[in-house]
């Protein structure tokens, strides 16, 4: 081929090429002029690129909100670029909705272009897709094209009420404070603060306010200050809401300050009165709170001792002449001496006179005639105190001989073993028999064990179903009730433990125990009486006593406990209590139901309570009725035996409706060879105080007879009202006519007066020769004690390590454990949740305590569905952002 002819073919190439591309760009320029197609992306990807680069974006369109009529601008700039247009909800936008500019970027010479378009609200209401209202842009350049991310476009609005305003509150000092709010619906989603007396409400401020928990407002420790009118404020780019206005009073109930001393009798002589005070200033009463309950005032009676004033005694003798012719007498203030205050004798205590007659000298040297009769005198005193010295003396050693013997006779033979005044006060009777000394020894060692010596101590069996030993001083006493027990030792991975036909079970989650660790746990029933009810308040057991331990356990999250009632739950009749047993056995109040609590949670079903616990001890779960409606139910049934050879025996049941209380009847008849002739029903027994009344009803005459004036028996209602779960029961005894008769037939009709009825229909075969005994339960665990590992939980743990890790992260989206807990139909309490390290992982370990006896996952698969739902629907999705999927 010449040089010529490849130089012309080529230009025919280069030709045809151009054409091609002028063709194809008069097509997409008549197609956007007309309006009516579309182009193809394919036609714009076809376009060659020789080099270069393809359009970016320097401003993309941004998601936007319609606020009232106003439109919206979305806006493109891309470089380098020949055209830009807009696509929105899958179709291209007119070109004459489009405005455009173009001018150099100074830096790179590249044209940059730049388009806007309007987009109004009535645009966004006729679109109706499966997807919010959309737009992208399209950017042309000769080497092809490049898209935009999409922008949604959303109507914003915000409803007027609230869903849920915060309501006024009056708390103790120190008490928690839960102010709920539920903001109005929006687009977007309102934000939501606080305000007290107008000003806003900061938690970063204050440690003790938290108002981050779906959108309540929390404190944790009232305080005097945090009284005030609180306000919950929901602002969007529409408007501002302002809920109802809700008071918080916090209270301080008052305190006695200490006793004042005693003061002073109020007489100085004979009977008077002392006082001592106190005041209501410990804290004094604020806001309402309560005075202070007590006296004030405290009185006693004193004696004040009358003053004595002293006596003198009598003079006594004269002494001798002395050789100054003086002699004294000397006489004391002692008949009485003063005492309490009396006065001294007045007067003087001595007296001195001349002994001679006034015969003495100057000098002292007595008269010639005088000398005879003095030295007479002396002579005389002389002799006469001898012998008043002698009388003295022997009078002195009898009663000194007295008293000797006195004390040998009372210290001498008397004295059996001095070992016994060691003993302290005690008195001793040796003619006791030794089954008094038994019977009291027993008595003290339950009574008081901790004063035993260390061998004595009572030794408790921890075999289930063995009787219970107690070593006392006289020998051994054996108990000869059983226990309900069961235990078992688990570690990292949890379990569960169940006893068997009581509707109680312990749910031990995984995690809870420690790596490399394990604890031997145990739980059961108490069998004695209880003492957690109270009769003077009208409380009532509602469910068995049940302690789980061992006391010094250590778990990192809460166990759940289910226990049965008996209750027929109301808050508008009930008051339900949680009671925990001290250290000293007694009972106290831990939380009531219906009360927000952060130390445990209690969940209500119809049947069972569901409790999450973190301190081992006994429990009970106790109903104080509010209203005369309250319902506590009670079961019924009716067993029969035969006692003679013409003589059958019908035993109607009543007791509380829990798993525990039946199985105690059904224990008591199996032993004495009763059957269950028809199925145990339920029956509404009311806090109205009436009677039960049992009647047996259309008897065959002709076949059987019944003691006369026993057909119709009654239980008063605090037989039944304060069974503490015991079993009461009333007999009919009957007799058959002839050996013939074999089947009974009969009606027994349970009804409380001004109440609820049940009937009891009895058709049975009461020949010797049926012996097969009917089954009381069918239960599928009555068997099993406890699980352990992953076997005892309904949710995988690979599921439930992914629901943890997805909600217990804050969403921006609003999917967090809030969320799980309200579509689980948890939706109280929730403050007890924020102060879990996982709260995601306590309400599983709720949900499995509450569903293990339906044995499947439609409820949670359910819940979690219908999040996905909601948030694929109402929230966009971007590539990077995926719902994560939950699959059973």
């Amino acid at each position: 081929m010449t040089e010529r002819n490849r130089i012309e073919m080529g230009t025919t190439v280069k030709g045809r090429r151009r054409f091609l591309v002028i063709i194809l760009a008069l097509a997409l320029c008549a197609t956007i002029v007309s309006g009516r197609g579309t182009v193809s992306d394919a036609l714009a990807d076809s376009l060659s690129s020789v080099g270069g680069t393809l359009p970016h974006f320097l401003q993309e369109p941004e998601d936007a909100y319609i606020i009232k009529n106003n439109p919206i601008k979305l806006r493109c700039r891309a470089t380098p670029a020949l055209q830009i247009f807009f696509k929105c909800n899958g179709e291209w936008v007119h070109q004459n909705q489009h405005t455009s500019q173009e001018y150099m970027d100074q830096n790179t010479g590249l044209k940059i272009r730049e388009v806007t378009i309007n987009v109004t609200r009535q645009q966004v209401e006729d679109f109706h897709g499966p997807e919010d209202y959309w737009c992208l842009c399209v950017a042309w350049s000769h080497l092809g094209t490049s898209k935009s991310r999409k922008a949604t476009v959303r109507i914003a609005y915000l409803r007027k009420n609230f869903e849920q305003d915060p309501q006024g509150k009056e708390v103790p000092i120190k008490g928690m404070i839960v102010l709920h709010c539920r903001p109005p619906e929006g687009v977007p989603m309102a934000e939501v603060e606080w305000l007290k007396n107008e000003e806003l409400v900061s938690s970063l401020e204050d440690d003790n306010i938290d108002t981050r928990a779906d959108h309540n407002l929390i404190i944790n420790e009232a305080r005097l200050s945090d009284s005030g009118n609180y306000t919950c404020l929901a602002t969007n780019v529409v408007a501002k809401r302002r809920s109802a206005t809700a008071t918080v009073v916090v209270f301080v109930n008052g305190g006695w300050s200490l006793w004042t001393e005693w003061s002073p009798c109020s007489v100085n002589c004979g009977r008077g009165v002392q006082k001592r005070s106190r005041t209501c200033t410990n804290p004094a009463p604020l806001n309402g709170g309560a005075f202070c309950e007590g006296m004030s005032v405290q009185k006693i009676t004193c004696s004040a001792l009358c003053p004595v004033d002293g006596v003198w005694e009598e003079w006594s003798e004269w002494t001798m002449c002395s050789a100054q012719c003086e002699r004294r007498r000397w006489r004391e203030c002692n008949a009485p001496p003063p005492r309490h205050r009396g006065k001294m004798c007045e007067g003087e205590g001595q007296s001195t006179e001349n002994c001679t007659g006034g015969l003495c000298t100057q000098n002292g040297k007595l008269m010639h005639d005088v000398k005879p009769q003095s030295m007479e005198n002396s002579i005389d005193v002389a002799l006469y105190s001898g012998l008043a010295a002698g009388v003295i003396a022997v009078v002195v050693l009898i009663v000194a001989i007295t008293l000797y013997r006195k004390s040998q006779s009372e210290y001498g033979v008397d004295v059996i073993d001095s070992s016994a005044l060691a003993g302290g006060f005690q008195s001793f009777n040796f003619k006791t028999t030794r089954q008094d000394v038994a019977d009291r020894a027993e008595y003290h060692v339950k009574s008081h064990p901790e004063t035993l010596p260390a061998n004595l101590h009572p030794n408790y069996s921890t075999v289930e179903g063995k009787k219970t030993t107690m070593i006392a001083p006289n020998g051994i006493h054996t108990l000869s009730k059983t226990q309900f027990k069961t235990s078992a030792v688990f570690g990292h991975l949890g379990g569960r433990l169940v006893i068997p036909n009581a509707g109680v079970s312990l749910l031990v989650p995984h995690g809870a125990i420690a790596d490399d660790t394990s604890w031997e746990m145990y739980m059961l029933i108490n069998q004695e009486e209880s003492s957690a009810q109270s009769e003077e308040r009208g409380e009532i057991l509602l469910g068995p006593e049940i302690t789980y331990g061992p006391p010094g356990l250590n778990l990192s999250c809460p166990v759940a406990m289910t226990i049965a009632h008996c209750a027929e739950v109301s808050a508008e009749n009930w008051n339900i209590k949680l009671k925990r047993q001290t250290k000293d056995n007694k009972w106290e109040e831990i939380m009531s139901v219906d009360d927000e609590s952060t130390s445990c949670y209690c969940l209500m079903d119809s049947h069972s309570c569901h409790l999450l616990l973190d301190q081992p001890g006994c429990y009970a779960l106790v109903g104080e009725p509010i209203t005369d409606a309250a319902i506590k139910r009670l079961r019924i049934a009716v067993f029969g035996s035969m006692e003679a050879s013409m003589d059958y025996s019908l035993r109607v049941h009543c007791v509380d409706d829990t798993p525990h209380a039946f199985q105690r009847v059904v224990t008591a008849e199996t032993s004495r060879g009763g059957q269950l002739l028809e199925e145990p029903k339920m029956l509404f027994f009311k806090g109205n105080c009436l009677s039960l009344q049992v009647s047996i009803q259309d008897i065959p005459q002709f076949l059987w007879s019944i003691k006369p004036f026993t057909t119709c028996q009654e239980f008063s209602f605090t037989q039944l009202w304060y069974s503490n779960q015991q079993p009461v029961h009333c007999a009919f005894s009957l007799q058959r006519h002839s050996a013939s008769t074999t089947q009974l037939s009969c009606k027994i009709s349970v009804r409380q007066v001004k109440g609820h009825e049940q009937i009891l229909q009895v058709y049975t075969s009461v020949g010797e020769s049926e012996k097969e005994m009917v089954p009381f339960f069918m239960q599928a665990d009555c068997t099993v004690t406890s699980q352990t590992g992953a076997k005892a939980f309904k949710i995988p743990l690979s599921i439930r390590q992914r629901i943890c890790t997805t909600f217990d992260t804050a969403n921006a989206k609003g999917k967090d454990w809030q969320l799980l807990a309200q579509k689980l139909h948890i939706q109280r309490n929730l403050s007890y949740f924020t102060k879990q390290k996982s709260p995601s992982a306590v309400i599983l370990s709720l949900w499995e305590a509450r569903h293990q006896d339906s044995g499947d996952l439609d409820s949670l698969a359910s819940a979690l569905e219908e999040i996905g739902k909601i948030h694929c629907k109402s929230l966009p999705q971007s590539p990077d952002d995926k719902e994560t999927d939950f699959t059973f």
